[in-house]
Parts: structure tokens; C-alpha cells; sequence
């Protein structure tokens, strides 16, 4: 892989790791280890039959987990402490031909996971006022959705996946920008 396509795997597997960071790993650990992709040096540890199967088992958890109004904002606050590293990580090992895990690429990927971490933590809060389970499940699989289809268009098609995650970024933070002006003027005191 040439380093452009390094450069756009980095980034969105610190991206998808915010989002869903156990499926993430599984998957690249997975791809890794079934050949359908070689993995940078770093990133071979992904495809150790442990962290396969341990991340596997642990996105099943995180999969129902998520599903629950409440808890699944429990369970991403708690996961900030995980999910940052491991972007962090991913996108550090995609970037390091040499397997030296650079300074300045832990700090961007740390940036990248945490800015797609804050973004679907937000999103969720907001989605948990609605005292209706069906906006949250629906967006839980949403999630599960842009997760796997940005594990698969990464390794066939990185710049793609790279496009597709800036947008829905984009379209994410305009959405909860709106959302918040809307809740800010409703509750602003009118004149009498």
C-alpha cells in the first residue's frame, strides 16, 4: 500500500474506532488474518487469534449494550478512557511502515477518535431525551451499519471511506449545531 492509502486507513479506523472500537479491531484483526489485506507491522498484532476473538466477543456486548437508553451513554462515557488510545493506536500503526509508533501520528489519531467519540456521544445524549426506545435503536444500528461499511470500503477502497467519513462527520456536527439552536431559542424567555 503506498503511503496515501496509509494515510487514509489511519484515519478512518481512528474515526471508526470512536464510534465502535471492540468491531473495529475485530475487523481489521480479521481482514488481517484471513489475507484480505496485508496488514502494516504495527497492525499484526490486530490478527492474533486473541484480540480476534476477545474484540469479537466484547462487540457483541458493546452491540446490545447500545441498544439500551441510558446505558449506552454509561457505556461511552466509560469507554472515552478506551476508545481514544485504541484510535490512537490504529491510526499510529497504519502510518508506521517500520512499526515505530510516531509521537505526532498517536496525537492525530487521539484527535480523529475523539473528535468521532464526541460527536456520536452527543448525538446519543441528545437521542436519549426521547422518551421512545425506537430513535435509539435505530440509530445504534445506524451506527453498526457505518461501522461495517467503513471497515469494508476501507481496505478495498481507503480514499472513498475517507470521503465518506468526512461527510458523515460534517453532516453530523451541522445536525447537533441545528439541533442545539433550535433547543437554545425554545427555551430562551419570551418578551412579555
Amino acid at each position: 500500500m503506498s503511503e496515501a492509502h496509509l494515510f487514509a486507513l489511519g484515519v478512518v479506523l481512528a474515526w471508526l474506532a470512536g464510534m465502535r472500537v471492540y468491531l473495529t479491531v475485530f475487523g481489521v484483526g480479521l481482514a488481517g488474518a484471513l489475507g484480505w489485506m496485508e496488514l502494516p507491522s504495527a497492525l499484526q498484532v490486530t490478527a492474533s487469534p486473541w484480540v480476534i476473538a476477545a474484540c469479537g466477543l466484547l462487540a457483541v456486548v458493546e452491540f446490545f449494550t447500545d441498544k439500551i437508553p441510558g446505558v449506552d451513554s454509561v457505556w461511552d462515557l466509560l469507554h472515552t478512557l478506551l476508545r481514544v488510545p485504541a484510535g490512537a493506536f490504529l491510526a499510529a500503526a497504519a502510518l508506521s511502515p517500520d512499526g515505530e509508533l510516531g509521537l505526532g501520528t498517536l496525537a492525530a489519531g487521539a484527535g480523529v477518535t475523539l473528535a468521532s467519540h464526541a460527536l456520536k456521544t452527543g448525538t446519543r445524549a441528545l437521542i436519549n431525551t426521547s422518551p421512545e426506545p425506537v430513535s435509539n435503536w435505530t440509530t445504534s444500528l445506524g451506527e453498526d451499519a457505518v461501522a461495517v461499511t467503513g471497515l469494508a470500503l476501507v481496505f478495498a477502497h481507503p480514499w472513498i471511506a475517507l470521503a465518506l467519513v468526512l461527510g458523515v462527520t460534517l453532516a453530523i456536527a451541522l445536525g447537533v449545531w441545528w439541533v442545539w439552536r433550535r433547543l437554545a431559542r425554545a427555551l430562551q424567555p419570551r418578551p412579555s
